[in-house]
């Protein structure tokens, strides 16, 4: 559903439309594979820094991987904002939401050991995410349905302090990590001996600045190839008649998350469950703080005031699928199904109901 939405706003940078069908396969394939391997390539990069540095690897998924993952919705929502799309844009950012929690259900297959994702993650600080991303996004609800005041210009005072708290996070999260807080104690040692691929072990190698400059090309690379990866999905959904059908919405939406899912399944295979969980709320959490530079460039009032029923639905679904996860960490079942622990089920159910309810507000 989100990249059904952006990429309206989206074409006007460049319309893939006017290629054959062939050419936008073409590309759509070769952009996704470049995100992934990108995405896999800088959660390696991360794993390996956040040892040498002896950084939180939660806090490294919550900022670093979370803002590298999230570069080509930054380009395509602000474009949407600049060209008066609030509507659409508000849509995307609330709609791809639930599907970056659902994410995490896949990178649940992938974990090392018959055990869920949930049960493997032992930092506390996951949970502290999925809370204050619950309040933020609760607090964009009650926004939405209040309407917001504006306060300079045209920007709304919601985004100023949506924004403000989400800086805030950051340094209490940084806070928490770098003190350990609290972790689970009983999670068994092979975890970490078993996920050390031969990837990992090729690029350990590496000098460190190596692997900073390194990170920046598959930054880049996440950034260019997942713009072209959403506007040839569009184009092919329509050229090919699936545009207006649920499958259509499935294949945009999916293109716009394969960043996250590459990054978040190498996380897990590295071993790093609590930085996969922390790179799918932390990139919830900048697209709370991506409304502002979306109100900034929205010129036609505040921009949260044209949020309609479908991007209110979509925050409600957002905040459900959070709070699921919020309790699989504490509950933290080890017995699987499918290779899934219950919770990541639960949200994966919740996704295909919430892509075809908005789906049908679209159409009504």
């Amino acid at each position: 559903m989100e990249g059904q939405i952006v990429i309206k706003s989206m074409n006007y940078m460049l319309s893939f439309h006017t290629f054959p069908l062939w050419l936008n396969l073409t590309l759509f394939f070769l952009a996704g594979v470049a995100v992934w391997l990108s995405g896999t390539r800088l959660s390696i990069y991360a794993d390996i820094i956040s040892d040498r540095k002896n950084w939180d690897k939660a806090s490294m998924g919550f900022i670093f991987l979370a803002l590298a993952t999230q570069l080509p919705e930054i380009v395509t929502n602000t474009t949407g904002a600049l060209h008066g799309n609030g509507e659409l844009v508000l849509n995307a950012m609330f709609g791809g939401m639930t599907m970056q929690t659902a994410v995490l259900a896949i990178a649940d297959i992938f974990v090392i050991g018959s055990m869920t994702l949930s049960y493997a993650a032992r930092k506390s600080i996951n949970l502290l995410q999925g809370v204050v991303l619950i309040l933020l996004l609760s607090f964009v609800l009650v926004a939405t349905m209040l309407g917001d005041t504006i306060v300079f210009w045209h920007i709304g005072l919601s985004p100023i302090l949506l924004a403000l708290f989400y800086i805030f996070s950051i340094f209490v999260f940084l806070n928490y990590g770098k003190n350990n807080g609290w972790s689970v104690a009983n999670i068994p040692d092979d975890i970490k001996q078993k996920a050390n691929p031969k990837e990992k072990m090729e690029k350990s190698s590496h000098a460190t600045k190596t692997l900073y400059l390194y990170s920046g090309y598959a930054s880049l690379t996440i950034l260019i190839s997942g713009v072209i990866l959403v506007q040839t999905a569009e184009a092919i959904a329509t050229q090919s008649g699936l545009g207006s059908s649920f499958i259509g919405a499935t294949l945009l939406a999916s293109s716009t998350s394969l960043p996250e899912l590459s990054a978040s399944v190498a996380a897990v295979r590295l071993g790093s469950q609590s930085m996969a969980i922390s790179n799918i709320f932390g990139s919830n959490l900048i697209m709370i703080f991506l409304l502002l530079p979306a109100d900034m460039f929205y010129l036609k009032g505040a921009i949260l005031n044209s949020a309609n029923d479908s991007a209110k639905f979509a925050l409600i679904s957002g905040i459900v699928v959070t709070a699921i996860y919020v309790i699989g960490l504490i509950v933290r079942k080890r017995k699987t199904f499918l290779k899934m622990g219950l919770d990541s089920i639960a949200v994966l159910i919740i996704y295909i109901i919430t892509l075809y309810i908005l789906y049908t507000l679209k159409g009504t």
